[in-house]
Order: structure tokens, then C-alpha cells, then sequence
């Protein structure tokens, strides 16, 4: 273990001035726990100078570029960026790790080994004389990043260690958080700052990461996380936040929380939430009254909610773009959440108010299933005529499937709305490029229009969502034993694989190995039909010049990468539903590049890139709460053993929260029905 920053020394050429800085900064916050770690480094005795370095990335991110200002176009209906904050702005996206060899640079007296041998062996003669007291996490605990650099070591998988390496990235990028920004919503790792979008906090990064490290059994990190939603955390605030964001992350992490601590209460635990303890019941508190706020957005005259909402006011505002429009996938991502708390608390005009807007987004009979991207939540009608599966438009179709299994298949009305889905994506975006990769596209201008061969990053969640829906989240081989499997189900399958062959190819043609935000792909004229021969080729030549790279097309403002977790999420799923180890394999290379190229030096934690095509990469100082709360859990739960959290016992919510699967009881039904369609799914009048 090596000691956090070695705390901001500046005073490089005085070993007075180190001993006396280390002292009086221990002495505020080093935990026994990072001592410990310090003395047994020295105890182990000597280590080469690669492994005293671990936390050097392998790349340098050049420090002296400006980053680029780019925005996500994702998301905004109504607020400067993704997260709804009103007048402020948080970061999009999310950031990661990375390791430099100290070959790459040079290294300061302090950095070098001789002195931190040195530096360590006083700093344990200072904790045996008592000069330390009990602090939280002052020093990160950090891997060492020897393995990163040892191939051979990495030839036969263990998964379970690889699995560590993940909670050591969670780790380092969580300490880092609790170092720096702690109880801020936004942290910055290169300059080691927060930001609020709310004057007290909403809570932003602490409640999306809490059931990671549940999963991770963090027990004392969990604790201080705990404390701070008790004693700090208040949704009483003058803010406006986004809807869609603040239920997903904020509700849904509040939700699944709640539902670990009580189905798993020896991960992590904690004695306050024993039964009959003081705040027993404090996630599930807090998320209630959050909810009753969000759920004003609701009033709107069709029942479609606002993109956003004034927490104290209680009162719903209409985006300030697109006529007011709410964006499709926003308004129908947040019926998991919403009936999850309907369920535990009883109170059904949660279930009532989301379900309704179903209902409503139905009746305007988008053709073939496919939905356009705005829809105006006075109205109840479609904005514009833009379709696609990535920003805007995504979890609509992941949350159809969804509701179909939280509810146990008692709601069938959402599974054929989204076989009527999944027909319509073959028939109008999908395509193919020259070597056989299969493209799902997007239709600007409308199902009349011309196909845009251009992929989102976001758009990859969905070889995992079809995946799901064709087994129920049952193994394949089990699936498939099923009197109820169908060719149908088989070909399904077959496109799972595809599209999942597909999102990792914009993984391998990155410099950096880490995908674009947006990739474009040169399409075969005229494409083949799907019945037609299309095999993409196997392995991915790394050959700068090999045809595979011909296929695909990356733009020069849309090589940022925001350490999404959509890519991950689908290799998950695709391991745990077909048990083919290369998607295991592939997550892992995955990891490796988030090690290799986004960590920030002086124990920061990780970083998202504006530039992932270069090494060094160009970076963007952000971290978002999703790399918590989605991609280092993915890989978590992709390196675990299958039977934690089991696809067909659970049902994990667009943010990546885990909620149970139940019986809708007495109290709850589908309060609607789809309206009668003739042959080409045109509602019949």
C-alpha cells in the first residue's frame, strides 16, 4: 500500500518539511487502517521500484492542452446539461483509472523509492509513538498495478481476483471523492474539487454509488455514506432538477439500497438499519419524500411528466427547448422506480401516475413500435419525427421489457409492445457494412426517411436488453428447454450476438481502446437483406490498415469518452445469458484500458477523456456518479459468480440499480389497455 498524495507536499528538498506536513495532515484524518498498510510494506521488504509506483499511469495525459468544451447532446430538455440542475451545470459523464510507468516521466525525490521506503519507516515509528489519530479513509487504499503490466500473470483468468482489481478501482475512485469533494455532487479528480448543483447537496454521488458498495461489502464506507444521508442529505431545497435523472440515480439508488440491506443484510451491514433500530428504514425515507416531490412533475394536463421539477415548490416546469417538449426516453424511464415504491409503501398514485403515461404515449400509435424522441407533455403527442435508439430515445424500449419482468410477466401488454419494437428495429435500422458488422442506425427524418448508419455509445445497452428479453434473464441453455422457446427466440439471439460483436468493435478501433461517444459506419450499397450472409470477421486484425477498419467511422468531435457503462452492461448480460467466455474476456481488456489510460495521478481516481483517439489521451476532469454506480459495478457483477443477483430474480434499473421482482398482489393491476392495430400496427378507429 502506498499513502494517499503523499499530502501535497510542496516543499520537496527539506525531509523536515515532509516529516512535519505528514505529521500535522495525519494527524487529521490518516486512518489506522492506511498505517497498517504502510508498515506492512515495510515489513513485506523490499519491493522493485515498478511496484512502489502503481498509482503512475502508463500514458501522461497531456496537462498543458486545452480540453475541448464538448457537450453531450443527449440530454438538456429544459436544463444546461444531462442532470437537470437548473441554472447549473454537472458533468455528463463519468470518469476512470489509469497507470504510467515512471519511464514515462520523471519522477520527483519525493515519488522515488529510496525516499518512500524512508518516509513509510517514520511514518510508522509516528504511529507506534501514538501520534496518529483514527481518521476515515485518509489514506486510499490502492492496488498495485504490477498486474496491469504482467502479461503472463493475466494468461490463466481468475476471475475472482480480477474481480478485486474492480473493487480496487472503486476504491481508489471513491477515497478519492471522500478525500477531496466529500458530500459535493460533482468531483473534478485532475484539480481535486466539487461542485453543487443544489445549495445543500443532492446527495449526487453518494446515494448512486451506496449500493456498489453494498455489492462490494465496503462495510465502512457504506457507514459514512449512511451518516452523511442522515445528518446532511435534504431534498428541501429551492432547485430545479431533471426529472428523469433525479429518479433514476436518486430514487432508484435510494430504492435499491433499501432492498439490499434488507435481502442481503450481511453485505456491508450496519446495526442503525436492525429492525427496531433508530432509521431502520432511512433509504426508503428518504427516497419516499424525494419521490413526492418528483412526482409533481406528473401534473401536466396529458399526465406525461415535465422534464423537470422544483424540489420545494412541488411543482413541475416544462423543458425550455422543443416547444417545451419532454424528451421519450425521459417520461418512460422511471415507471420501475415508481412502482417499486408504489410496492413498498402502499401508495398507488405512484403506480397510477407512471403507468398513465404509457398509456398515453401508445395511443398516438407510433408505427411499428418505433417511437420519435420528443413528445409534449401538455399534449400527450409525439414532437418531430426523429427515431433513434441512443440519446433521447434508449431506455423507452429497455424499460418495456423491464416492466414486463418486475411484475413477474403479469403485464403482458409491455412485452408485446416491445416484440412490436424489436420487429420494427429489424425492419427499419438495421443494417450492414461491407465486412458483415450489423449496425442498428437511426431514421432523422422519420421511417420515410433516409437510414443514418451512426451508433451511440448509448445505443450498445441493447444486445443485452434483447438478450434478456429472449430468455427472461434464464440461461440460454435453459431457456431453450422451455416448451415456450421459438425460432423466433433464436434469432433474437443470433442479433444479441451481432450487435454485441459490433459495440466491442468500437472499442478495438480506438487508439486507447475505449469507444467513442458516437461511431459512424460505412454501410454495404445495397445492404443485404438479414436473411443474407453477413458475418463479421471473428477477431480484429490490429493492423492499422486491416478492412475491418474501413468499416468504421469516427469523427473528430465525437472521440470523447465518458467512461459509459453501456458496453459493459451488455457483456454482462450476454455472459450470464449464453456463458461464452469471450465476453468475460472482453470486459476485461475493457478494464485494462479504463487502468491504462483515464486514472489521475496523486491518488485523484479516474477520469473520462475528451480525446480517447490519442496516447496519451486528452482528458476531461470529471468524474460522474454513473462510473460508481454502473461501469465498475458491471464489471463487478461480469468477474462475480452468477449467483449474485441472479437475472431472473431481479430486475436492474437504467442507473444500474438492482430492484426485486414481485407479484403485483391485490392493489395493483395494468390499469390500461393497448388500443386494437390492423396488420401494419396503425391503431384501427
Amino acid at each position: 500500500m502506498v499513502i494517499r498524495d503523499p499530502f501535497n507536499i510542496h516543499n520537496k528538498n527539506s525531509a523536515v518539511s515532509i516529516l512535519r506536513t505528514t505529521a500535522t495532515r495525519a494527524a487529521i484524518g490518516i486512518t489506522e487502517k492506511a498505517v497498517e498498510a504502510g508498515i506492512n510494506v515495510i515489513e513485506k521488504g523490499k519491493q522493485t521500484a515498478e511496484d512502489m509506483a502503481f498509482q503512475m499511469p502508463k500514458n501522461v495525459p497531456s496537462f498543458s492542452n486545452p480540453q475541448r468544451a464538448l457537450e453531450d447532446q443527449s440530454w438538456g430538455s429544459g436544463v444546461t446539461s444531462r442532470f437537470g440542475r437548473g441554472s447549473q451545470a454537472l458533468p455528463m459523464y463519468k470518469d476512470k483509472p489509469y497507470a504510467y510507468p515512471p519511464s514515462q516521466r520523471s519522477r520527483p525525490a519525493w515519488r522515488r523509492k529510496r525516499v518512500v521506503g524512508v518516509f513509510l519507516l517514520v511514518l510508522s515509528l509516528l504511529y507506534y509513538l501514538g501520534v496518529f489519530s483514527s481518521g476515515r479513509h485518509a489514506a486510499t487504499e490502492k492496488p498495485s498495478w504490477s498486474w496491469l503490466k504482467n502479461s503472463e500473470s493475466e494468461k490463466k483468468a481468475d476471475w475472482s481476483k480480477r474481480r478485486e482489481r474492480v473493487v480496487d478501482a472503486f476504491k481508489l475512485s471513491w477515497d478519492a471523492y471522500e478525500r477531496y469533494a466529500w458530500g459535493y455532487d460533482e468531483f473534478h479528480p485532475e484539480s481535486k474539487k466539487g461542485k453543487q448543483m443544489a445549495p445543500k447537496g443532492m446527495g449526487w454521488i453518494i446515494v448512486d454509488a451506496l449500493d456498489t458498495m453494498m455489492l462490494m461489502n465496503l462495510t465502512s464506507r457504506v457507514s459514512h455514506a449512511r451518516e452523511w444521508i442522515s445528518t446532511s442529505l435534504t431534498y428541501d431545497q429551492d432547485q430545479d432538477v431533471n426529472t428523469f435523472e433525479t429518479t433514476i440515480r436518486m430514487i432508484g439508488g435510494l430504492l435499491s439500497a433499501h432492498y439490499l440491506s434488507n435481502e442481503f443484510p450481511l453485505l456491508a451491514p450496519q446495526t442503525d438499519d436492525d429492525v427496531g433500530a433508530p432509521g431502520e428504514d432511512l433509504y426508503l425515507e428518504k427516497a419516499k419524500d424525494l419521490a413526492d416531490r418528483v412526482i409533481s412533475a406528473f401534473d401536466s394536463d396529458s399526465g406525461v411528466p415535465y422534464a423537470s421539477v422544483n424540489l420545494a415548490k412541488f411543482e413541475g416546469i416544462p423543458a425550455h427547448d422543443m416547444g417545451g417538449a419532454s424528451s421519450t426516453a425521459e417520461a418512460t424511464t422511471l415507471q420501475l422506480e415508481f412502482k417499486y415504491l408504489a410496492k413498498l409503501t402502499g401508495e398507488k398514485y405512484f403506480w397510477d401516475k407512471s403507468e398513465k403515461v404509457m398509456e398515453v404515449l401508445d395511443n398516438n400509435g407510433a408505427k411499428d413500435g418505433l417511437v420519435p424522441i420528443y413528445i409534449n407533455a401538455n399534449t400527450g403527442k409525439f414532437s418531430g419525427d426523429n427515431i433513434r435508439l441512443g440519446s433521447r430515445g434508449d431506455s423507452y424500449y429497455e424499460y418495456l421489457i423491464k416492466q414486463y419482468l418486475q411484475t413477474e410477466k403479469q403485464e403482458p401488454v409491455y412485452r408485446d409492445m416491445w416484440d412490436e419494437t424489436l420487429k420494427g428495429v429489424r425492419k427499419h435500422l438495421i443494417t450492414y457494412t461491407p465486412s458483415g458488422f450489423t449496425v442498428l442506425g437511426e431514421r432523422p427524418n422519420g421511417l420515410k426517411g433516409t437510414l443514418s448508419p451512426k451508433m451511440d455509445h448509448l445505443v450498445c445497452f441493447m444486445p443485452g436488453t434483447i438478450a434478456l428479453a429472449a430468455t427472461g434473464g434464464l440461461p440460454e441453455a435453459e431457456a431453450k428447454k422451455l416448451s415456450t422457446w421459438t425460432k423466433q427466440n433464436e434469432a433474437d439471439m443470433q442479433l444479441a450476438r451481432e450487435l454485441m460483436h459490433t459495440c466491442w468493435g468500437m472499442y478495438k478501433w480506438m487508439a486507447t481502446g475505449l469507444a467513442a461517444e458516437i461511431t459512424y459506419f460505412n454501410i454495404a450499397d445495397p445492404p443485404p437483406a438479414e436473411s443474407d450472409p453477413h458475418k463479421a470477421p471473428a477477431e480484429f486484425d490490429p493492423d492499422p490498415h486491416a478492412a475491418w477498419r474501413k468499416d468504421f467511422d469516427v469523427h473528430a468531435m465525437d472521440r470523447h469518452n465518458l467512461q459509459r457503462p453501456e458496453t459493459v452492461e451488455s457483456l454482462f448480460y450476454m455472459w450470464r445469458i449464453t456463458g461464452e467466455t469471450k465476453y468475460r474476456d472482453w470486459g476485461w481488456d475493457m478494464f485494462k484500458s479504463f487502468m491504462n489510460y483515464t486514472a489521475v495521478e496523486d491518488g485523484g481516481g479516474f477520469t473520462s477523456l475528451s480525446n480517447a483517439h490519442v496516447i496519451p489521451p486528452v482528458t476531461r476532469d470529471n468524474m460522474e456518479s454513473f462510473w460508481l454506480a454502473e461501469t465498475l459495478k458491471y464489471f463487478y457483477l461480469l468477474f462475480s459468480p452468477n449467483d449474485l443477483l441472479p437475472l431472473d430474480k431481479v430486475v436492474i434499473n437504467t442507473e444500474a440499480h438492482p430492484f426485486p421482482r414481485f407479484q403485483m398482489g391485490q392493489l395493483f393491476s395494468t390499469g390500461w389497455k393497448r388500443k386494437p392495430r390492423d396488420e401494419n400496427g396503425k391503431i384501427i378507429k
